[in-house]
């Protein structure tokens, strides 16, 4: 744990996946929280933990072959419109080059890059039910192999983080999943 606090103070990026017979939830949210990127308990799958690795790996070359994108051509993903915000409500905003998301004008706080990637997804459609193998598979990019309880561990720490700067605009949807929606709520 106090490895990945500190590997998270020099960067954001850097993935981590914690391997570890600690297997409680509250260990799983802990790990989560000090910056892993995914959570693995012993016994494990080799194969399975191959794929995460691989899903990680292919992800933070999507982030960064998106981000020299932008900068190497920063016309085609700006429009006057929504000033290079990917997402743009009015009240929510998100910017996938700089890898900020604002509610209202302050910034959501110390987002992890599988936050980030997350709160993306869903705001990406707005009031869409999300159901946690759904997410698994677009945020993670591998198939579900049980490990959902990655998903809420993820969800409860983004909300903490929103609700420092704003109302929570991520909502459980029961028995099903999660969805964005920040309707009625207007920039002050």
């Amino acid at each position: 744990m106090e490895v990945a606090k500190e590997i998270r103070k020099v960067s954001k990026t850097v993935p981590i996946i914690m391997l570890t017979a600690r297997d409680t939830e509250s260990d799983q949210v802990l790990g989560l929280e000090f910056g892993a990127d995914d959570y693995v308990t012993k016994p494990f799958s080799p194969i399975t933990l191959i794929a995460r690795m691989k899903a990680i790996h292919r992800r933070n070359e999507n982030v960064a072959e998106e981000a020299s994108k932008g900068s190497a051509n920063v016309e085609s993903d700006t429009t006057a419109d929504n000033d290079g915000f990917d997402v743009n409500t009015g009240y929510f905003k998100l910017n996938s080059n700089t890898r900020e998301a604002f509610l209202g004008d302050k910034e959501i706080p110390d987002l992890t890059p599988k936050e980030f990637d997350l709160l993306k997804t869903l705001a990406s459609k707005p009031k869409q039910v999300f159901s946690r193998e759904q997410l698994l598979e677009q945020v993670w990019d591998y198939d579900y192999f049980g490990e959902e309880r990655t998903v809420d561990a993820h969800i409860k720490k983004l909300r903490q983080k929103i609700e420092k700067v704003g109302p929570q605009v991520i909502e459980t949807v029961w028995g099903v999943g999660y969805k964005f929606d920040d309707s009625g709520r207007k920039v002050d």
